[in-house]
């Protein structure tokens, strides 16, 4: 009864052993040439402009919320799309398909909000 839960934690185990076991390598046997330049900020490669503890604008946390949002839309329709091709479980396919439908004229509804609400113009 336990074994599926067993094989979990001997994955986790083996997945966590193997994080750790990289981070502690890579500090011990990397090389260490410190200079000044390395030390330096950078963005993207290049030198920073502006200080550190700049403000962001609003619209750069929202259009990072709607791609979250629409990427756990994405999340949701990859396990019902499984269920639904094989047909398993309890419900019928068809209350599966008028299920997810609704679900998809909902997030469409808020994305033509959001686009006629000029959320995702960047100015």
């Amino acid at each position: 009864m336990l074994r599926p839960y067993l094989i979990f934690l001997i994955l986790f185990v083996v997945a966590a052993g193997t994080a750790v076991s990289m981070i502690v390598l890579s500090h011990f046997a990397g090389p260490r040439r410190p200079t000044a330049v390395k030390g330096s900020p950078y963005e993207s490669g290049i030198p920073a402009l502006g200080g550190a503890h700049q403000r962001f604008s609003v619209k750069f946390y929202l259009v990072g919320m709607l791609f979250i949002i629409f990427d756990i839309e994405t999340v949701f329709l990859l396990p019902w799309a499984a269920i639904y091709k094989t047909g398993a479980g309890s419900v019928t396919t068809g209350f599966l398909l008028v299920e997810m439908v609704v679900f998809l004229v909902i997030l469409a509804v808020g994305y033509v909000y959001v686009w006629k609400r000029g959320a995702l113009q960047w100015d």
